[in-house]
């Protein structure tokens, strides 16, 4: 048997090769071996039997919005960290918005890097920002191992952070291109949402009419073609338009260098049962019906959808005011993110290695972490142990985000995470935290 200091012994573990019963031994922080289930404990190592528990590896959520520094009223990387891990999340890297500064320099990317790494209890990487005017800090940023750049095609809400227009996006793009950087981008078509009926009030259907699914399906349609011409790799953000799919599935066919991801809130939340008045429900672009819904799980099914991520975006109870016009858009999901997609896929006879590749080893591989999202030797011992047949009712007061409102209050989900491991080490067991032990990533690492 290989070396070992500790044996994580289950017989369900999830591996690239399927689940089975199994015995991991991890040594230095490392998966060394995943070895038969009843295979001998090395002398002196430490043996934690999980029974039944699942043991899957933990989640690599790629869209969080901490806002660490500047907005930490809404959230920081203390708690959004503490929430991750109690949610079975591992690792998660940052979006460059919503914080002071913005991640757009270098200088901010260290201002950033300096705020998390005394409060990190998971590994935390960090997104750069693609503004009109810093296209001479793509470069820097890159070398500097952010793992890509955020855009916004449209208004991204907070002044600091601007827009690209059409001929500033192909210049980001080709910029970014040059060194083969990743380009991720929130796709709606500004003068598409102009020309949308915006009437302001609590009624649901009044928001959802005033972001259509032709912005998304305008702007993602624009990227691809600027993405084709350019050979660029482009990454489509938060993907709620089941219209889009099929252009998405065409241009893949045709070589672009396009991948996709979309949100737990889109999988498990529809508009016909959001109440009017409750924004905690708002985000951009927004949740749709339910047969809109259909068709984002069979895009998943069959890999036209690559990924879920949660886009946690948090604020303050009193920016979610029961107006849709003007309350703060973003769900607050992070620590729920697992147990919400587990909840309907087992319901749409998914199983937890779908969930695995999905928000693991998918969102793993769209950053390059290849030391992150699989259970196998070589790989970071990082794990979240599940009981995947229990069930908890939400009580937004019980979780660990600095802002008590989710869209998911009282809501009864299966799967409750037991513990989370990181790097060998437990991290959180049954609501129980050990200090932050989250190191922060680049895009060498």
């Amino acid at each position: 048997m290989s070396d070992a200091e500790l044996v994580l012994r289950s017989t369900r573990v999830i591996t690239p090769e399927g689940t089975r019963a199994a015995s991991v031994a991890v040594a230095g922080g490392t998966i060394t071996a995943v070895l038969p289930y009843d295979a001998p404990a090395p002398e002196g190592a430490r043996l934690e039997d999980l029974g039944d528990h699942v043991l899957l590896p933990g989640l690599v959520d790629t869209h969080v919005h901490v806002n660490d520094p500047g907005r930490t009223e809404w959230e920081g990387f203390w708690t959004a960290t503490r929430a991750a891990a109690a949610g079975g999340i591992t690792t998660l890297v940052d979006m460059p918005l919503n914080s002071l500064p913005p991640t757009t320099t270098v200088a901010h990317l260290r201002t950033k890097q300096r705020v998390a790494a005394d409060k990190a209890h998971i590994d935390v990487g960090f997104w750069g920002g693609a503004l009109p005017d810093n296209i001479k800090d793509l470069r820097p940023l890159h070398e500097a191992g952010v793992f890509g750049f955020k855009a916004f095609l449209s208004p991204s809400g907070v002044d600091e952070f601007p827009h690209l227009e059409r001929d500033p996006l192909a210049r980001t793009m080709a910029e970014i291109a040059a060194f083969d950087g990743l380009l991720i981008v929130h796709a709606e078509d500004p003068h598409r949402l102009a020309s949308a009926p915006q009437r302001p009030g609590p009624k649901y259907t009044d928001f959802l009419a005033s972001r259509p699914r032709d912005a998304e399906d305008s702007a993602i349609a624009q990227l691809i073609r600027e993405a084709k011409a350019l050979h660029a790799r482009v990454h489509v953000l938060h993907l709620s338009s089941s219209d889009a799919l099929p252009m998405i599935a065409e241009a893949r066919a045709e070589g672009v260098r396009v991948t996709v991801e979309t949100c737990p809130h889109y999988l498990t939340l529809t508009a016909e049962e959001v109440p009017d008045g409750a924004s905690e429900f708002k985000c951009c672009p927004p949740i749709r019906e339910a047969e809109n819904q259909d068709l984002l799980w069979q895009a998943l099914a069959d890999g036209t959808i690559d990924c879920v991520v949660t886009d946690h975006s948090p604020s303050t109870a009193d920016l979610k005011t029961d107006d849709f016009a003007t309350a703060w858009g973003g769900i607050s999901g992070l620590q729920l993110s697992l147990s919400a997609v587990w909840t309907e896929a087992r319901r749409r006879g998914h199983g937890l290695e779908d969930v695995v590749r999905w928000m693991s080893a998918r969102t793993a591989d769209l950053v390059g972490l290849r030391h992150k999202g699989a259970i196998e030797a070589g790989r970071d011992a990082d794990f979240a142990v599940l009981a995947p047949d229990e069930t908890f009712t939400v009580d937004p007061a019980a979780l660990q985000h600095r802002n008590h409102v989710t869209a998911y209050a009282g809501r009864t989900l299966y799967g409750v995470v037991k513990s989370t491991w990181l790097r060998g080490q437990r991290i959180v067991a049954d609501g129980e935290f050990i200090e932050p032990k989250g190191q922060l990533l680049t895009r060498t690492d």
